[in-house]
């Protein structure tokens, strides 16, 4: 293995590498010349589907998740090999960030729907429980305001809309989004959290007219809503904390490329059995 490093580290003299990991010159050489093994030429395509797997993930997936990946497409290969190689060439995920978790402020003029699920997330099928959230993204511009809908059975963003202001119309637009992507049947249960932007009698109203079920969390209490809060833990530390957003324009943007581009279509998600929410969907679905 030691080499091996040497070989890919054509940057460094070699008498210095020899140095510093303690091996000879003759050794380097006299390796060198030897016909490559079947293990040596087997990791060398590894290392290119890897090096591509954590392209495709934008660098956020570390050795777990592109252990995953190649053995979702047929790779025979240890998770432990998958580390050391993407050690040796300098592969990383993206480290999480500190994330702070934000209650949203009960409206108590408002009515609250009781809490209908009580933290069970579970969904026999798309389209039976969706969960609607709305975070703070922070750019050079001021707050950029981005409101979701994930159906709990795939983890699926289904609808999403952003606004310069905290304003239940970033709400409304998010959840006229998800119905015309999704068509869901009258029944479906619609959690979240008691804000004014959930309670207000315009998003109920359209609850009503299109024959969803209200539930909302406790007052204060973030893990009633536990998913769609793992996914603005996702965005947030895996994607947006990498960048330096100076506008609003640009926040969507990246927003967009993260839930639209990645999220939905591809990201191992590990309580899908390490399935994207649209590979989940197809997978059980058809």
């Amino acid at each position: 293995m030691k080499f091996r490093f040497m070989e890919q580290s054509r940057e460094f003299a070699v008498g210095q590498l020899c140095r510093v990991l303690g091996v000879s010159r003759s050794g380097f050489y006299a390796w060198r010349r030897r016909p490559r093994s079947e293990r040596d030429r087997q990791s060398t395509i590894l290392v290119d589907r890897i090096r591509a797997v954590h392209r495709e993930s934008r660098g956020i997936y570390g050795s777990p998740r592109v252990y995953r990946a190649l053995r979702s497409a047929g790779y025979a290969i240890g998770k432990h090999r998958v580390a050391r190689l993407m050690q040796l060439e300098g592969l990383r995920g993206r480290a999480a960030r500190r994330f702070r978790f934000i209650a949203t402020r009960r409206s108590p003029d408002l009515p609250a729907a009781p809490n209908r699920i009580a933290r069970n997330f579970t969904a026999e099928a798309p389209n039976h429980l969706w969960l609607a959230d709305i975070t703070q993204v922070r750019t050079r511009e001021g707050w950029l305001f981005l409101a979701i809908l994930l159906d709990a059975f795939s983890r699926r963003i289904v609808g999403w809309a952003t606004s310069a202001r905290p304003e239940q119309a970033v709400a409304l637009e998010a959840l006229h989004g998800a119905v015309a992507r999704r068509r869901p049947a009258a029944g479906l249960v619609h959690h979240s959290d008691r804000g004014g932007s959930y309670a207000s009698a315009n998003y109920q109203e359209l609850l009503d007219q299109h024959g969803m079920v209200c539930s909302m969390s406790r007052p204060g209490n973030c893990l009633d809503n536990a998913p769609a809060e793992s996914f603005f833990h996702s965005l947030k530390t895996e994607w947006l904390y990498h960048f330096t957003l100076y506008s609003r324009a640009q926040a969507r943007s990246r927003v967009f490329e993260y839930i639209e581009g990645f999220y939905n279509r591809t990201r191992l998600h590990s309580a899908l059995g390490y399935r994207s929410p649209e590979q989940y969907e197809k997978l059980v679905v058809t």
